[in-house]
């Protein structure tokens, strides 16, 4: 999933907000505090899992439900920290030569990004498997990682010029395909939950396309907007890959219902008796109509409309969206950086309104949400980000100032290491969630 990134908005009081991979839990960062919620009664009530005083945050990433977060502060910039928060205790942390822009998670691999390079960690070990070096300059830490063990593919800008797209296969190390998605630079990317699809959008803003990310083949086209050029902060598959859902920096945010049977029968020439005067009428007149007109016009006329839409109080807010199931019913997430997160149900009919459920304040004291895990929400575990003092550090068998090479993770014991794989194995079975159903 895709996070808010900037650092800025930490510096001006503003909320970092960001989902895990499945959309199970949120992660939330205020001024000397961070917190955890569980997502499974998101219609009523948000419950907290887990919070701690901490240093400044601008990078959270949590792995599904399990115990382990990589966390990085504004204070230390260039190492990141891969903690066992129910532990309360760090695992690992290493340092880098630049400023880490983003962070990626998944079961398989974790993935540094930096402004001009990427490196591949093994998630059971934390040791580099391999570095992407010479990247085009990525000043904004543009990445993706499949949440998908299967297709376990990174994606990152190959150009700054045009849209162009490089796919990296992390777990056989080589390059799998590149994408020349857009005619400008990209501005934002996110893979479907399976890696076998990725959507792109541009800094122009406009339109959204979906590939297949194993061949590069284009999916769907489909237009944001006609009227003006934003900058498209969030894109997001739903968990069930049949919506996209994006964000910008204005008011609205958009949903894309991905007809994919409609695709494949379009593709294959195939109609049925009854969809004759419906769908497969208009297309074909439109098809007629549009071998008239110059190619721009009949580009527009071809691209997907939004199926749903929400607008939001004011524009110039940069929020993070997520659609997924829960409790057997789909829900849009939108999580802000001015502290709040709107729940809104989505309509079976197109064109339909989102109509609102719940407006959660993040900003609230602790007494706003429940500790459904039993931990101590007021415990600060001492060290800097979360991390635990050097006596605390080698209580759980690591070191409190390991890590300090260019590469190499901190030193630890075997009691360390049993801590870092029952925090990669999780509390409960992979791919098991107390949230969705």
């Amino acid at each position: 999933m895709m996070s808010l990134l900037g650092r800025s908005e930490v510096d001006t009081g503003e909320v970092f907000v960001n989902f895990n991979q499945n959309i199970t839990s949120l992660a939330v960062a205020t001024n000397g505090n961070y917190s955890l919620y569980s997502l499974g009664s998101v219609d009523s009530t948000l419950d907290k899992i887990y919070h701690t005083k901490s240093d400044d945050l601008f990078l959270i990433e949590r792995l599904f439900e399990s115990s382990l977060v990589a966390i990085v502060s504004q204070r230390a910039p260039r190492k990141l920290k891969v903690c066992h928060f129910k532990k309360q205790s760090e695992i690992c942390n290493y340092s880098y030569s630049n400023t880490i822009l983003a962070v990626k998670l998944n079961r398989e691999r974790l993935i540094v990004c930096l402004e001009e390079s990427l490196y591949i960690h093994n998630i059971q070990d934390m040791k580099v498997v391999h570095t992407i070096r010479d990247t085009p300059s990525n000043q904004q830490g543009l990445c993706a990682l499949s949440s998908s063990s299967e297709h376990c593919y990174l994606a990152y800008p190959g150009s700054v010029i045009t849209g162009e797209v490089q796919i990296f296969d992390a777990i056989n190390l080589h390059a799998k395909t590149m994408i020349n998605a857009h005619d400008t630079p990209l501005a934002a990317i996110a893979f479907s939950p399976s890696g076998t699809e990725i959507a792109t959008a541009s800094e122009r803003g406009t339109v959204i396309r979906v590939f297949s990310s194993q061949d590069g083949s284009r999916l769907f086209e489909l237009r944001r907007g006609l009227k003006r050029c934003v900058s498209i902060v969030s894109l997001s598959f739903s968990t069930c890959a049949d919506y996209l859902v994006s964000s910008s920096n204005t008011e609205t945010v958009h949903i894309f219902r991905l007809d994919r049977s409609a695709a494949e029968n379009n593709d294959h020439g195939k109609q049925s008796s009854d969809d004759w005067m419906g769908y497969s009428f208009f297309r074909y007149l439109s098809k007629t109509v549009t071998s008239y007109l110059p190619t721009q016009v009949t580009d527009v006329l071809s691209q997907g409309r939004a199926f749903a839409s929400v607008t939001l109080p004011e524009a110039g807010v940069r929020r993070m969206c997520a659609i997924a199931t829960i409790q057997k019913q789909l829900r849009l997430l939108i999580a802000s950086q001015d502290g709040y997160l709107y729940v809104y149900s989505i309509p079976s009919i197109e064109g339909a309104e989102c109509q609102l459920i719940k407006r959660h304040d993040l900003r609230l004291d602790d007494n706003y949400a429940m500790d459904v895990k039993g931990l101590n929400s007021n415990v600060s575990i001492g060290g800097a980000a979360g991390v635990p003092s050097a006596a605390a550090a080698a209580a759980a068998g690591g070191s409190g100032d390991g890590g300090k090479g260019a590469e190499k993770p901190g030193s630890s014991s075997n009691a360390a290491g049993a801590s870092y794989a029952s925090a990669v194995k999780g509390d409960e079975p992979a791919g098991s969630s107390s949230s969705n159903n």
